[in-house]
Formats: structure tokens, C-alpha cells, sequence
């Protein structure tokens, strides 16, 4: 019987042998880890160097300091020279105040005084006034083109006659936007209120240019005109800052 049993026995050792070795071939051993590298936390972080608000071009800071923080809309007017009666135009914005001041229009030719700029104006000097002025009331001989600023048509800005060059006048104060030199802001240009004394002029305008110097005021054709007049916006506490290069540096 002994004898019968043992093809089965060794079958049976043969089997446990080959369970054996299966079960050790699966074993398998732990790979190494690989060199911990620094933890995400670790990495620093690229990070935009932060650029300081963008400044007015050709200003100095006591020119910027003269512009109010609620300001958001500047017309830039830069004079080629202390006499000189020729001038550039560039309208900036700084709705962004963390960007600072950006060109939205321009630059565009004007006229200024006939003999230049000054920091004194007096009237009839034929100078006009270096400095930071509120740009809130317009009005002119023509409808309102669309302005938010307060606008006044009146007849009473039909001008005639000639300017020094000989050029005509008329027209020139279809469209205009009071400078608020000497005056009572919240009037119509035409208002003859004199806070600073009649010796120091008044009546100082941005208008339509006529082709030649001014008597004090700032002029631009009258396209760029009805440009500025839709594009001022009273929310935006607009300024002029105007003056020749040299001044507009300090």
C-alpha cells in the first residue's frame, strides 16, 4: 500500500516546491528612494518686481505735488520755450491708479501766449500762467457738442476782428473749457468774477486756435476741440498743467 501511495506523495512535494519558488519569484525588494528633493513649499515663488505709478513725462515733483490725489484726467500743455508762443497738447488718465498716469490723446499742436509763459501772470502781459488749474465749465457761440462738463451757449462768445498775426478771430471761441486761473469755478467762462484783483487778467481759455499766438489763453483746433470736450469728464476732477518745458521740470 506503502508502495501504491507514492507517485502521490512525490507529486504533492513536487507541487509545494513549485508554490515555493512562485511565492519567492513575487518577493520582490524595496527599490531605494531616490534623494528627497526640496518641498514645493521650499520653492520660492516668481514673483513681478513691483514698478512704481507712472508719472507725467517732463514734470518735476513740484509740479506733480500741485496735482490733486482725486485728479484722473490732465491736459498736459508744454511750451517749446519760456518766450515762446508755441506749445503741445497730450491728454493723460490714471483711472488705474496703481499704473499712474497714461496718454489717452495727442500730442496735438497749440498756441499759448504771445510772449510766453510766466509765473506771475498780469493782465494784459500777454503771458500765460505756469501752473495746475481745475478744468470744470465750458461753453461756447455753438451747441454742446456732448460734454459732461457744464456747458453754457451763449452769444456772447462771437469774437471778430483779427489776432497778431493778422489772422481772423472769428470762431475761435465756438468750443471752449475755462481755466480756472483767477476765477470762480462752477460759472460760466463769461463770469467776470475776479478773485485774485483785475491786475492779475482772467478770462483765460482753452478754445479753438485761429492760426497765431494768444492773448494768454491756450488754443487747439477745433476738431481736437470736441475731441477734449467729449472726453473731459467732471467725475475725473480734470486739470490743465501747463507751462514751458523748463518750468513744468521744477
Amino acid at each position: 500500500m506503502s508502495v501504491a501511495r507514492r507517485p502521490y506523495v512525490l507529486l504533492v512535494l513536487l507541487f509545494l516546491l513549485v508554490i515555493g519558488c512562485s511565492a519567492g519569484a513575487v518577493r520582490t525588494t524595496p527599490e531605494p528612494k531616490a534623494a528627497a528633493g526640496p518641498r514645493a513649499a521650499d520653492v520660492p515663488l516668481a514673483v513681478e518686481p513691483l514698478m512704481p505709478p507712472a508719472d507725467i513725462p517732463g514734470t518735476g515733483p513740484e509740479t506733480r505735488d500741485r496735482i490733486p490725489d482725486t485728479s484722473r484726467q490732465a491736459l498736459v500743455v508744454t511750451g517749446l520755450g519760456p518766450d515762446s508762443n508755441r506749445s503741445t497738447a497730450v491728454l493723460y488718465s490714471r483711472d488705474d491708479p496703481a499704473r499712474g498716469w497714461r496718454p489717452i490723446a495727442g500730442p496735438w499742436p497749440a498756441h499759448n501766449g504771445m510772449e510766453g509763459w510766466t509765473d506771475h501772470h498780469l493782465a494784459n502781459d500777454l503771458r500765460s500762467p505756469v501752473g495746475v488749474f481745475g478744468l470744470t465749465d465750458a461753453g461756447g457761440r455753438l451747441p454742446d457738442p456732448g460734454t459732461l462738463l457744464p456747458y453754457d451757449e451763449e452769444p456772447g462768445f462771437a469774437v471778430g476782428g483779427e489776432g497778431f498775426l493778422g489772422e481772423p478771430l472769428e470762431g475761435s471761441f465756438d468750443y471752449v473749457v475755462a481755466i480756472d486761473y483767477n476765477r470762480t469755478p462752477g460759472t460760466s467762462p463769461l463770469d467776470r468774477d475776479r478773485p485774485l484783483g483785475e491786475d492779475r487778467g482772467g478770462g483765460i481759455w482753452v478754445h479753438v486756435d485761429h492760426g497765431g499766438p494768444t492773448q494768454a489763453c491756450v488754443s487747439l483746433t477745433e476738431d481736437r476741440m470736441r475731441e477734449l470736450l467729449l472726453t473731459l469728464d467732471p467725475v475725473k476732477s480734470p486739470v490743465i498743467v501747463m507751462g514751458d518745458a523748463a518750468s513744468l521740470a521744477r
